[in-house]
């Protein structure tokens, strides 16, 4: 049985669902600013983290927060942060392509507990707690059954933080290329894990992400009987903003993300990443 959190957590995620379809339809009148190079926001993202926010302190006021547009807001119990992505897909939004989601995770001590990925364009929840499975839509869901790269559905991503390394990106697709059936870039890497969760992509990998971005989907992963790592094999590490500013991520079940890890290190993308990269 899912956490009672997760209840409150629903709420919040469908109430930041509203707030992105409320604003489809203007889209061209929107007020956008770039973070950093080719990252961009909206007002829309940061209405919907504070819509999000405001929800999940009535019944939990002393968390703290690690929102994609508020940053790090401490809590007086700090054991216990909420990770949040308002809108995972901004860029998708803003082009009006409809391929995105709100992301919400508990976190104890660094471990997410508790996850909710909604799309509110298909009215798809995913939800998970630590120990309980996952569901879609308040049904039990289970990563795919595939034992090899053979006939794989993967997804990636290519965020512009890390562009100095696309070379050795794309020298992994190539190699992956010679085995996988496909590799996707959808834009939403919350939806990228979720779909993994769900057996709807294979595998997937992504360098440059950061905690908002992954928290929820890593859950969803585990709990749906799948496997997350680094590039080089080992522990994802504290997702509550203490850890590293960004990071590489492989998730997929236990076989395909081994064989993908193996290619990613054999490939040199792995290599790309020195022992001090985030």
């Amino acid at each position: 049985m899912l956490n009672p959190v997760v209840t409150v957590m629903t709420k919040a995620a469908r109430i930041g669902g509203n707030v992105l379809l409320r604003s489809i339809n203007k889209l061209d009148a929107l007020h956008v600013v770039q973070k950093e190079r080719m990252d961009y926001a909206s007002e829309v993202d940061a209405d919907a983290e504070k819509a999000i926010i405001k929800e999940l302190r009535r019944a939990y006021p002393d968390y703290g927060i690690v929102g994609e547009e508020g940053g790090i807001v401490p809590g007086k119990n700090g054991r216990y942060h909420w990770v949040i992505d308002p809108l995972d897909g901004t860029s998708n939004y803003l082009h009006g392509f409809g391929h995105y989601c709100v992301s919400i995770a508990l976190v104890d001590n660094g471990e997410p507990t508790d996850a909710v990925i909604f799309d509110p364009l298909r009215n798809e929840l995913f939800t998970a707690s630590r120990g309980a499975g996952a569901q879609l839509n308040e049904r039990k869901i289970r990563v795919s059954e595939r034992k090899e790269l053979a006939g794989a559905m993967i997804h990636t991503g290519f965020p512009p933080r890390e562009r100095a390394r696309v070379g050795a990106h794309l020298e992994c697709v190539r190699e992956l290329l010679n085995q996988a059936e496909d590799i996707r870039r959808t834009g939403s890497a919350a939806l990228d894990l979720a779909y993994v969760a769900c057996g709807r992509a294979d595998a997937y990998f992504e360098a440059g992400v950061k905690d908002w971005d992954v928290a929820a989907g890593v859950l969803l992963v585990r709990e749906a009987g799948g496997k997350v790592s680094d590039f080089k094999g080992a522990s994802t590490g504290r997702m509550d903003g203490v850890g590293p500013e960004t990071r590489q991520l492989i998730a997929g079940n236990l076989r395909v993300a081994d064989a993908l890890q193996k290619v990613v290190a054999s490939s040199g993308y792995a290599a790309a990443f020195n022992a001090f990269a985030s």
